[in-house]
C-alpha cells in the first residue's frame, strides 16, 4: 500500500475548520455544526460559503438532533428534505445513519436517503458503532448503497476497538469503504492503519481558545451550566492536522 491510497478526512465545525483542514493537508473534511454533540447539519448559509471556499471535497452531516439516531417521522422528513437540497447544491457528499429501535440499521429509512442522494457520495456516521451486530451493520448498508462506514469499531477509541475495525475491513471486503476513526493521533495512526488495513481515516484536530469579545455579561448565559465555555471557541489546529496526517502517511 502505497501513502498515495491513504485519504485522510477531518471533523470540522463551519467553515474556519474547513480552511484549517486545508491548510494542514486534509484530502477531505466533514462539514459540522455543534461539535460538542458529536456534528449536527449546518446552515445553508455555511454550506454556500464551504462551496465558495474549498480547495477539497466535503462531505455534510445530516443529523437532525444529538443523542440517539432514532428518529421521529418530522425529523426523518427534514434529513430527506436536507439531502434532497444538498444534492441540488451539488454537494460532495452526505454523511448519515439512522437505527431501529433494537438497534439494527434501519435499512427502509437508509435506502431512501441513499436514492435521494443521488448522485453523492454517501457515509454512515457512527450509528455503526452503537448497532447491536457490527457484521450484519456492514451487510446492512451494502444492501442499501451506502459507500463508507465512519468507525472506531464500537469502542470509545481505534486502538481500542482494532481487531474489530480489521474485522470489518475483512467483511466490507471492498464493498464499501472502512473509515476509522476514535481519538486518532500522531502518536496511534500509524499503528491504527497498519493494524487494521483501512485505506479512508478520520480525526478532529481540535484545539480551544479563549473568545475575543471583551465584556461578558455575569449575569446571563446562552442556555448552558458552564458560563465559561460559552466563552471558548472549538476550532481546528491547521499544525496537528499536517503532523497526525504525515504520521499516517508515514
Amino acid at each position: 500500500m502505497t501513502a498515495n491510497t491513504l485519504t485522510i478526512e477531518i471533523c470540522v465545525e463551519g467553515t474556519d475548520g474547513l480552511i484549517a483542514a486545508q491548510q494542514g493537508g486534509a484530502d477531505r473534511v466533514e462539514l459540522c455544526a455543534s461539535l460538542i454533540e458529536g456534528g449536527l447539519t449546518p446552515s445553508f448559509g455555511v454550506v454556500h460559503e464551504a462551496l465558495r471556499l474549498a480547495t477539497i471535497p466535503f462531505h455534510v452531516i445530516v443529523r437532525p438532533r444529538g443523542g440517539d439516531f432514532l428518529y421521529s417521522e418530522v425529523e426523518f422528513a427534514a434529513m430527506l428534505a436536507d439531502v434532497t437540497a444538498l444534492r441540488e447544491l451539488e454537494v460532495p457528499g452526505v454523511v448519515i445513519g439512522c437505527l431501529t429501535a433494537t438497534g439494527e440499521i434501519d435499512e427502509e429509512r437508509t435506502k431512501a436517503l441513499v436514492e435521494a442522494a443521488g448522485p453523492m457520495s454517501v457515509t454512515c456516521h457512527r450509528a455503526f458503532d452503537m448497532t447491536r451486530d457490527y457484521a450484519a451493520a456492514i451487510e446492512a448498508l451494502v444492501r442499501c448503497g451506502v459507500d463508507r462506514v465512519l468507525t472506531s469499531g464500537q469502542r470509545d477509541t481505534a486502538i481500542e476497538g482494532l481487531d474489530i475495525l480489521k474485522d470489518c475491513v475483512a467483511r466490507a471486503d471492498g464493498r464499501l469503504a472502512i473509515m476509522a476513526c476514535g481519538e486518532l493521533d500522531a502518536d496511534n495512526i500509524a499503528a491504527v492503519r497498519a493494524g487494521t488495513g483501512v485505506v479512508e481515516m478520520h480525526f478532529a484536530a481540535l484545539k480551544t481558545r479563549k473568545s475575543p469579545m471583551e465584556f461578558a455579561n455575569p449575569h446571563v448565559g446562552m442556555g448552558g451550566d458552564n458560563l465559561e465555555r460559552e466563552y471558548e471557541l472549538t476550532v481546528t489546529d491547521s499544525a496537528v492536522v499536517a503532523r497526525t496526517i504525515a504520521a499516517a502517511r508515514g
